[in-house]
């Protein structure tokens, strides 16, 4: 028996009306630019699935590039024979007899509804076959085995094991968006949701030297090379702040500082954002978490900036973020000593109630346009590939 066709399952996809050919086709080039390595490999892309035909190539090596891939609901390793009932029952009993199982259903989705047996009478066959050559008895409310059957027009598959994908949208369906990362545990888990729901990412770091140390930039990195599994290259701008933060702490205190800094990380990153195009921004915001994400303090520094902000982790609790950081593999970075700008001065009384008008009379204290120019002015852009690319 040659187990030699990877069935690649769509999931929430097939939810989509007219626009579903878009969607397939994006996810069926992400999987090829994903499986480049593996020239041998030939794929088929249909309505409800995509084949991908292994050629000799390993299934393992296939497989864990496919589970780190935005838009796969589910994959199987099947055999892919005629679609011949004789030749079904005899692979299903030889799955069977491989199988350390006590119990087993048999399950048959008949396409082809041409094919002379309905899916009952497969089931019923392959299910005697079993019976007959294998110690393993039936339950079909909680079987041990699953022997699943799918009959097309001009082949057969028959399979056990359904691998989990990471569902949502295929990486850059959605459009791009700009994320605000800091390099603590929150804003990469928000980049992760991004990306499922088929969001491609620029992303901005704020970094205020010689206060935050060059081990930052080093994490950040680190952190983007983990998120290069779910999108293989990310565009990184990174601002220096220094004396824009300095200034605000000088005519704002300590109250207000926090308010007024993230508004004016937010007018860059709007300015970035609409340079490059992406249609919005986003971060690792929760409400509640801290001062400045209070929902009067998150409307307040919203107030300023003209493109909408997504806050994929807006309602997350922070075990479940950590619980995702640790999935993802982030989170030993994450907590890596080393202190952003965002947590170099420090603040005893930050205000969860921001006001407008004090908002206003802050900021008027100071020409806050010539200093965002100069950081604009003077971003660094860096591309982040995975290691084994970038030498």
């Amino acid at each position: 028996m040659n187990s030699n066709v990877v069935m690649v399952r769509y999931g929430e996809l097939s939810t989509k009306g007219k626009n579903i050919k878009d969607f397939i086709k994006k996810l069926a080039n992400n999987i090829k630019d994903s499986l480049k390595e593996f020239t041998e490999l030939t794929y088929k892309v249909q309505h409800d699935h995509i084949y991908i035909n292994l050629n000799g190539v390993e299934f393992e090596k296939v497989s864990e590039k496919l589970k780190l891939i935005p838009g796969i609901s589910s994959f199987s390793l099947v055999t892919s024979i005629a679609p011949d009932l004789d030749e079904i029952i005899k692979v299903g009993t030889e799955i069977a007899q491989k199988s350390s199982a006590k119990t087993f259903k048999v399950i048959t989705k008949r396409a082809d509804k041409l094919f002379p047996y309905h899916s009952d009478d497969i089931n019923r066959k392959v299910a005697a076959s079993v019976l007959q050559n294998t110690d393993l008895k039936v339950d079909v409310h909680n079987p041990e085995l699953e022997i699943r059957i799918t009959v097309r027009e001009n082949e057969a598959f028959v399979y056990q094991e359904s691998i989990p994908g990471l569902g949502g949208y295929p990486l850059g369906i959605a459009g791009k968006a700009l994320m605000l990362i800091s390099g603590g545990i929150d804003s990469p888990v928000a980049s992760f949701l991004m990306m499922k729901r088929g969001v491609k990412l620029e992303m901005i770091h704020f970094a205020a030297p010689p206060y935050t140390s060059e081990q930052v930039l080093v994490k950040i990195k680190d952190i983007i090379h983990k998120l290069n599994v779910f999108q293989p290259a990310v565009k990184l701008y990174i601002v220096p702040f220094t004396e824009i933060q300095k200034k605000i702490y000088e005519v704002a205190g300590t109250s207000y500082a926090i308010t007024i800094m993230r508004r004016m990380m937010l007018r860059i990153a709007e300015r970035v954002a609409r340079y490059n195009r992406d249609l919005v921004l986003a971060s690792g915001e929760s409400i509640g978490q801290v001062a400045s994400q209070t929902l009067t303090s998150m409307a307040s520094i919203e107030e300023c900036c003209g493109l909408p902000l997504i806050r994929p982790l807006a309602t997350y609790d922070k075990v479940d973020i950590i619980k995702l950081s640790k999935k993802i593999d982030t989170y030993d970075i994450s907590i890596r000593p080393y202190e952003d700008c965002c947590t170099i001065f420090e603040v005893r009384d930050p205000t969860t109630s921001p006001k407008l008008d004090k908002i206003r009379e802050i900021e008027a204290k100071f020409d806050f346009s010539q200093l965002l120019d100069e950081a604009y002015m003077n971003i660094e852009k860096v591309y982040v590939k995975p290691e084994e690319d970038e030498f």
